[in-house]
């Protein structure tokens, strides 16, 4: 089950459990579109992972019991603003091998 943390890892950029803009690598580590396109560069800092868009759970309980109520999104933060310079030479050694042969 995805935690739908909160924020985004890097700016602290609020992400509902409904935000179209959150990214997630396959660890879950999570980041608005915004930071993962501009300054991640589709890298993620934690795994050297790709980023896709993070589903959303439907609010309204459409199957009996499977919905945000029933599953609630994440409140716990995860905060770590990542070094610029220190990624980008990380980014730079992997970023144009595509995310699946990584």
């Amino acid at each position: 089950m995805l935690q739908l943390k909160p924020s985004c890892e890097h700016c602290d950029k609020s992400l509902s459990a409904d935000a179209t803009d959150a990214m997630i690598c396959s660890f879950e580590c999570t980041y608005c579109q915004s930071c993962v396109e501009n300054i991640l560069k589709n890298v993620c800092p934690n795994c050297g992972g790709g980023f896709s868009s993070r589903p959303v759970r439907p609010k309204e309980e459409y199957k009996p019991g499977v919905s945000l109520k029933q599953y609630p999104a994440s409140s716990e933060k995860v905060f770590k603003p990542i070094d610029s310079s220190e990624h980008l030479a990380f980014a730079e050694s992997i970023k144009d091998i595509p995310p699946e042969k990584r």
